[in-house]
């Protein structure tokens, strides 16, 4: 990650706009909170050897829900935004929970339920909408988005910074301590003194980040925006959900062997519907903060997000084969493809060019992780 931004950051020395610049990595940030809120879900849905296509459908259906439901009179029916995005919320549960039904128990394959509900809830959004964009979205529900008021400003930066770097060296040094405690090995100690100046390193540059991009209403730091806490507390849920509980770990076995699974009592066929339900969640929660980001909804919103969410999965070392991959990993994998389609639009390349690169990228992924893998056999 560290050498594709630096390359990209010198590939954009001579552009108007650099790549490690405040106001570029802070944008940044912003465009892969909703990618990273839908790859948490997709990787339990890839680990347990499955697949959700609809995804970006599912985004655009529960943001134009949310959209008509909260828009004024005639066009909408003027609902307040919190009860819409919980009615969009619910949508989204919902229809996940559904196609976890159709997959788990009416044994319907994952790939032809969801790709059926990829063109069922682009064309149902369309049709609620009949075909017109839905806005402008209420003030306070913008602030989702990440605007010119969608940000916590320096001071409470400055706390949360300090509060997740404190949590984060004691969770290092309490592991250590524990294992060390127990007779279990542990890394030498100048590897966790390295990995403790990495952390002081990461939190100190986030810092700048968000508080180096003025907001030139204030004059000050815009500090984190909302979508990035949001998107952020996703992730974490979601990595204690995959790595913590037995729900995670009844995920990874089903993924693994879903016949051994079965055997060893696992309700396999609740799982996966809580896995598609899970992934539905996610794609209303990812729903309301694009539609808050770009104010109006459009009838294409999410239109192919699907392939980004399963390419920054892929990336990010999750088998498509099932029974493996992290959320972190899926994380930094968003991290990276948001990064280089960034960079390469400060460059200047052409989309169609960027496709072709985004493209290589995952296929290089998709080798590596084979190849990987195959010698690990």
């Amino acid at each position: 990650m560290s050498l594709t931004w630096l390359v990209l950051h010198l590939l954009t020395l001579n552009q108007a706009g650099q790549f490690l610049s405040p106001q570029n990595l802070w944008n940044l940030s912003v465009q892969t909170a909703v990618l990273a809120i839908l790859v948490g879900g997709m990787v339990l849905v890839l680990v347990a050897a499955q697949v959700d296509l609809s995804v970006g459908s599912l985004l655009g259906l529960t943001g134009m829900v949310m959209a008509i439901l909260q828009v004024a009179p005639p066009l909408g029916h003027g609902w307040p935004w919190p009860l819409a995005m919980l009615v969009g919320l619910l949508v989204g549960g919902g229809i996940g929970l559904l196609q976890g039904y159709l997959v788990a128990y009416l044994g319907a394959p994952s790939f032809i339920v969801t790709l059926a509900g990829l063109l069922i809830y682009r064309n149902a959004a369309y049709i609620l909408a009949q075909g017109r964009t839905m806005g402008p979205l209420q003030d306070d529900f913008l602030v989702l988005g990440g605007g010119l008021n969608g940000s916590i400003g320096p001071f409470w930066t400055w706390v949360v910074t300090l509060a997740t770097t404190v949590y984060a060296m004691y969770a290092l040094w309490n592991g250590r301590a524990t294992r060390s405690r127990h007779g279990l090995p542990t890394n030498p100690l100048w590897l966790d003194m390295l990995l403790s100046l990495l952390v002081l390193a990461f939190f100190a540059g986030f810092l700048w980040v968000m508080n180096g991009y003025v907001n030139p209403a204030t004059g000050q730091g815009r500090g984190i925006p909302v979508p990035v806490l949001i998107a952020a507390a996703v992730l974490v849920y979601m990595h204690w959900l995959a790595q913590r509980t037995r729900f995670g770990r009844y995920i990874y076995a089903i993924g693994g062997n879903r016949e051994a699974a079965m055997l060893a009592g696992i309700p396999v066929k609740r799982m996966l519907v809580l896995t598609f339900g899970i992934m539905g969640l996610l794609s209303g929660l990812a729903g309301a903060i694009q539609a808050a980001r770009l104010a109006f909804v459009p009838t294409g919103m999410g239109s192919l997000l699907e392939l980004y969410v399963i390419a920054a999965a892929v990336v990010g070392g999750t088998s498509l084969a099932g029974g493996k991959g992290t959320i972190l990993g899926a994380a930094l994998g968003a991290l990276l493809m948001s990064s280089i389609q960034s960079g390469l639009v400060l460059i200047g390349v052409p989309t169609e060019w960027q496709n072709v690169v985004l493209g290589a990228v995952l296929l290089s992924a998709a080798v590596w992780n084979a190849r990987f893998d195959r010698r690990k056999r």
